[in-house]
């Protein structure tokens, strides 16, 4: 299978599971806050997602039965026909309708990511996962872009019923790839345990990168969990929020995330981390600076876009170097214990933030995320071993 084919295949398997995402993570709490919900509330709505946390406990069946390819297929599916359903139920309910929604897709969302990274791990070679990470984070964002920004415009002029309905129907066409895709790793017959799966984590040499994923990412999502609720009470619509901070801001961040792999290659892991990390850092800071000066509009706006990017390009290296601790057949177990791990953490920092924006305000948790960025950037050198030097040619 040619390099090209690969990304491609890659990148509309990730667009599938960016679609839905999108909509619930950034769309939908542009939703609840309008419709009143307070902060406390929108904040913890992110703890919905808990199934992308907890994914690794069932990660096992994922690894021992059954083609990765045949899990995501069949799992695509039934997303497809989840999404006709909450299209055609009634909508005298619709909060409670969005919940549901939320959890269910999340279930199968969740599930279909075991696949899809163990496929992606497997398909991909040392030299391919820079620039395949990048362009993964791109599909993914890509499906947020249309999910978090072009729904969400959809759903304030169309309303409920052709949002879910559009979903189904783009969720279906990104299915064609995998389906004309003939030539793939088969999946390992292992016999993995829960215990084994555990394990996963606590291999030697784990314990700090383990730690280190738990905070990389923790400072940019409390600031980006609140970046909207600012917006919507700094008097932004649904559809100015949608086509800025959705469409635009995702489109900024697949940017950075292709710049991000890219350049993994040439930075190595660890000094992509450190640089993309202290990146991620600055964005957070002007976020803070902004708020404190009271800006709503285009200052606020460009900050946030900025986060958008260096996010961006922090994720790529970041799934880059969870690749390359996977050990070879287990791909989506150890994969996904990383990634349940980084999402554990997210779900805590976004659950907080809510909390501490609603008590100290928005510019003290704006705050907070900046030193808590930075404290996680100063713990690479030290959990990171540096790279063998390239030769001149590279190799």
């Amino acid at each position: 299978m040619t390099t090209r084919a690969k990304l491609w295949l890659l990148c509309s398997l990730y667009f599938s599971q960016g679609l839905p995402f999108g909509f619930f993570t950034l769309a939908v709490p542009v939703v609840l806050r309008n419709q009143g919900v307070s902060l406390e509330g929108v904040g913890a709505s992110s703890l919905l997602l808990l199934p992308w946390a907890l994914k690794f406990l069932w990660s096992p069946l994922v690894d021992r039965t059954g083609r990765r390819s045949r899990w995501i297929l069949i799992l695509q599916a039934v997303s497809v026909c989840l999404f006709v359903a909450l299209g055609v139920l009634p909508q005298d309910r619709s909060t409670e309708l969005l919940m549901l929604g939320m959890v269910l897709s999340a279930w199968l969302a969740a599930t279909q990511d075991i696949a899809t990274d163990g496929l992606a791990t497997s398909l991909l070679s040392a030299e391919e996962r820079g620039l395949g990470n990048g362009l993964q984070v791109a599909g993914y964002r890509l499906g947020m872009i249309v999910g978090g920004g072009g729904l969400l415009v959809l759903f304030a002029r169309g309303g409920w019923s052709l949002t879910f309905l559009a979903m189904a129907v783009l969720l279906a066409l990104a299915s064609g790839p995998l389906l004309a895709t003939t030539t793939l790793p088969p999946s390992p017959a292992t016999a993995l345990r829960l215990r084994d799966v555990l394990a996963s984590g606590l291999r030697p040499g784990m314990a700090g990168w383990m730690g280190l994923l738990a905070v990389y990412k923790g400072g940019q999502s409390m600031a980006s969990a609140m970046v909207r609720p600012y917006l919507v009470d700094g008097g932004w619509s649904l559809d100015g929020l949608g086509a800025t901070l959705g469409l635009l801001g995702s489109t900024v961040g697949l940017l950075g995330a292709v710049l991000g792999g890219l350049m993994v290659h040439r930075l190595g892991r660890r000094g992509g981390l450190v640089a993309f990390g202290l990146l991620q850092t600055a964005s957070v800071a002007a976020i803070a600076m902004v708020a404190a000066l009271g800006f709503t509009g285009t200052g606020f706006m460009v900050a946030a876009l900025g986060e958008d990017f260096a996010s961006g390009t922090a994720t790529a290296v970041l799934f880059t170097s969870m690749m390359d601790r996977c050990r070879l057949g287990l791909e989506s177990t150890d994969y996904t214990v990383q990634a349940s791990w980084v999402v554990i953490w997210v779900g805590v920092a976004s659950a907080v933030s809510g909390a501490v924006a609603g008590s100290l305000g928005y510019t003290a948790c704006f705050a907070l995320a900046t030193v808590a960025s930075l404290g996680a950037v100063a713990l690479v050198p030290w959990v990171v071993v540096p790279e063998p030097a390239r030769a001149p040619d590279g190799s």
